[in-house]
């Protein structure tokens, strides 16, 4: 009987995995979400760069800093990144870490000579987005759900390939729907590991077309990849299901339940473009004053959604998802519009600066790769869950006279994007760095940053088997900078 409904719904099965992995808000946010790598004075300065930006660093905050820059520059950062998710489940806690290490920026600048005025121009590599994350958890679920249950009502034949449900008929013989026996009361655990980020190779450039007023562009040809492996497992623990119960009554081997494995990879090809337009004004000797205007970013995403699972039962047999299903879709994701302003105030070596960025996350859309109707509703999905959302970025920087040490601080409030958030969802990071000179033409910066917030993860559902995580990040970047 299994054989024979495997050949007559094989492409149901295919078109259940589309369901499984549809693809949602989720991954318009994880590529509309602003990052907090830049480079290792930026951070340290808590990322209020739009009214500085003079330094190669232009090219993630406000290009018109560019103009700024006197000599030819090379600059490059390494950046390392901590996360750490200590997730609560069914009053259990698991805590879980990754990290991960890169260079995240490699630039040249060029002031060009002029008459009057200034012209430089700035081409490089940029890592701006960190995919790094880290999830674990295991806890026991008393209450009557599950996956497998979860995947039977919906008709999805994983279950049933798994020996974990069976077919109802009617009268006719007609094929109705798919039951399972399972009535939750399992251990339920796994982990999820996430990896991977975006790149920009960027060409920009900064003239001083009025004196002290600066206006500058950056066009940033992006890549990158994103992988997402979940491994996911069910577990008889307490004996709920015995050797007398058999899930199917057709199939002796589907006695004494055992566990389930659920195992989805997601990898993604990521490429695309957007632009940056910035001005910035330099009021007096003290004051400047920068306003940007991100351009949304255009990517296509390149899907390879894989699954694997199995069954294992007390009498010996083991039922596996053979071959695994593999499905692929391609689709572009548009990112909104960002609107940023920042002022500096300079004297006596001390520097304090504030930025403030506007985004619109209802703005994100799904631009094309599914039929009119499928884009209609998962932007619409967008609308109803997202808001407006300003984010804060506050700095100092002192320069140590007899020294010529510098120091840092700030601090990035950046509010979650969803409707009905609290604050708890805020990602907050406190920063500090370090600046001084190794030379007369040669810099080093370091820049720190942690940061904190709450999230939460659904298994299936909503609210039934739910993660309750508390995040921290830390970033530390060393860069380095020489001048021609």
């Amino acid at each position: 009987m299994k054989n024979v409904k495997l050949i007559i719904t094989l492409f149901i099965i295919i078109l259940a995995f589309n369901s499984i992995s549809a693809q949602n808000f989720n991954d318009a946010l994880r590529l509309s979400d602003p990052e907090i790598i830049t480079s290792a004075r930026a951070l340290g300065l808590g990322n209020a760069f739009l009214s500085l930006s003079n330094d190669f660093s232009a090219s993630l905050f406000n290009p018109a800093g560019f103009a700024l820059i006197k000599k030819m520059e090379f600059s490059s950062s390494l950046n390392y990144n901590s996360f750490k998710n200590d997730a609560l489940f069914f009053s259990r806690n698991t805590n879980y870490s990754s990290t991960s290490t890169n260079f995240n920026q490699i630039g040249f600048a060029f002031p060009l000579p002029t008459t009057r005025g200034s012209l430089v121009l700035a081409f490089g590599y940029n890592k701006f987005k960190d995919f790094n994350r880290a999830l674990k958890f295991s806890g026991f679920n008393n209450s009557n759900n599950s996956l497998i249950q979860d995947l039977t009502s919906n008709n999805d034949d994983i279950a049933y390939e798994l020996g974990l449900s069976y077919p109802v008929y009617d009268g006719n013989n007609k094929y109705l729907y798919d039951e399972t026996k399972i009535n939750g009361k399992l251990n339920q655990s796994g982990n999820i590991i996430q990896e991977g980020g975006l790149n920009s190779w960027q060409f920009g450039g900064a003239v001083e077309f009025q004196e002290n007023l600066f206006v500058g562009v950056n066009i940033n040809i992006i890549n990158g990849n994103f992988n997402r492996n979940r491994e996911y497992w069910e577990e008889d623990t307490n004996n709920n299901y015995p050797m007398q119960l058999l899930l199917d009554s057709s199939d002796p081997n589907t006695a004494d339940f055992q566990s389930f494995y659920f195992n989805d990879i997601i990898r993604w090809d990521v490429s695309g473009w957007n632009a940056t337009i910035g001005l910035l004004a330099k009021v007096d000797e003290n004051l400047k004053l920068g306003a940007t205007i991100k351009i949304p970013k255009t990517l296509d995403v390149k899907e390879t959604y894989t699954v694997d699972a199995n069954a294992k039962f007390g009498t010996g047999k083991n039922y596996v998802l053979d071959p695994p299903i593999e499905n692929r879709i391609e689709y572009t994701i548009k990112t909104p519009t960002e609107l940023g302003a920042g002022v500096s105030y300079s004297s006596n070596g001390l520097t304090v600066a504030l930025d403030a960025n506007f985004i619109d996350y209802t703005q994100m859309e799904f631009s094309s790769g599914f039929d009119l109707r499928t884009r209609e509703n998962k932007n619409k999905e967008i609308s109803d869950l997202f808001k407006s959302v300003i984010n804060f970025n506050t700095g100092l920087e002192y320069v140590l006279p007899l020294y010529g040490i510098v120091l840092r601080g700030g601090f990035m409030y950046l509010p979650s994007p969803f409707k009905d958030d609290s604050s708890d969802f805020d990602k907050k990071f406190i920063t500090a760095g370090i600046g001084f000179k190794a030379g007369i033409k040669f810099l080093v910066d370091v820049g720190y940053a942690h940061g904190w917030w709450k999230d939460i993860g659904d298994n299936y559902g909503s609210n039934l088997s739910r993660t309750f995580q508390s995040i921290t990040k830390d970033n530390l970047i060393f860069g380095i900078k020489y001048l021609f």
